[in-house]
């Protein structure tokens, strides 16, 4: 399995989210990365059907969140399996990206709530 599907919502509040289905890696990122770069708004990457991703998906993941900070928008990463999350404790970079167990929590925490 290495299709990657991106659904793109916009709440309300106008923050863009990305649901995410499948791997995050270097062979299907391209897209995710070209959405990315559309997005000048708050972003939410809901990560909720991602089983694993390499360190090409979790540099594209850092890019869309170094974007964000420069561009003065928020961002932030809802629903990371274990499994994704052991990736970003590798890379010791876990703390850095506002993570949400939810896409309701992450929703919420964009709005300012």
């Amino acid at each position: 399995m290495s299709d990657l599907e991106i659904k793109v919502d916009v709440n309300p509040n106008g923050s863009r989210i990305l649901t995410l289905s499948g791997p995050l890696i270097l062979a299907n990122l391209f897209d995710f990365q070209t959405i990315v770069r559309q997005a000048h708004t708050d972003l939410i990457v809901d990560l909720v059907g991602v089983p694993y991703m390499d360190s090409a998906g979790l540099g594209s993941i850092l890019g869309a969140f170094a974007s964000c900070q420069r561009a003065g928008c928020r961002f932030a990463l809802a629903n990371v399996s274990p499994r994704v999350l052991v990736t970003f404790q590798v890379a010791k970079v876990d703390g850095m990206v506002p993570m949400y167990s939810s896409l309701e929590a992450a929703q919420t925490r964009s709005a300012g709530a």
